[in-house]
């Protein structure tokens, strides 16, 4: 019950309010992206879905044309603030606020088994897995071979905890879920 209606109705106006409250604090980061872009300030790639159906996913871009950074960019990206479009993929119907995060094709889409289950639920904002590995780009930088560790290691953790979320979801975890996300850039 929850899954079906309460969670997408939740998310459709939590999303709203969440975009209505962040505009003053979107539109001027949009218009500094404008500036630094060649191009627009979105970056928008192909995700995994609900069902395996492939999406386009916004984020700001933190990345410049010739492939650098710098302080700001790295800040929107460290503080997920680059992540905040994706309210309007909430809001299409595309993603929920908790979920399994979007990933490329490749990696949800080959799923096999049990681990399909997975794919029942909307992507999310934010997730059980995205806590655990809310460092993981740091860890990735850590290793030798980052996609290899990602693909070994990584990739299988998540699956799993995106199994056990898919088992568990209710309004109660993603309200924890959502608050310790909130809280995260403070601990």
């Amino acid at each position: 019950m929850y899954l079906k209606y309460a969670k997408p109705l939740l998310d459709l106006i939590l999303s709203g309010l969440g975009l209505l409250f962040l505009i003053p604090i979107l539109i001027p980061i949009l218009i500094i992206l404008s500036c630094i872009h060649a191009a627009s300030p979105l970056f928008i790639q192909t995700r995994v879905g609900q069902h395996g159906k492939y999406f386009q996913v916004y984020k700001l871009k933190t990345i410049k044309d010739n492939g650098k950074s710098n302080a700001f960019l790295q800040f929107l990206r460290k503080s997920k603030i680059d992540e905040l479009p994706q309210l309007l993929n909430i809001l299409k119907g595309e993603m929920s606020l908790v979920g399994p995060r979007p990933d490329i094709p490749g990696y949800y889409d080959k799923l096999e088994g049990e681990n399909r289950l997975i794919l029942n639920l909307k992507p999310g904002l934010t997730g059980y897995a995205s806590l655990k590995f809310a460092n993981e780009e740091e860890l990735l930088k850590q290793q030798n071979n980052p996609l290899f560790y990602n693909d070994t290691i990584i990739f299988p953790e998540k699956v799993k905890l995106n199994l056990d979320y898919y088992r568990k979801v209710s309004l109660g975890l993603d309200s924890k879920i959502i608050i310790k996300t909130l809280l995260l850039p403070f601990n």
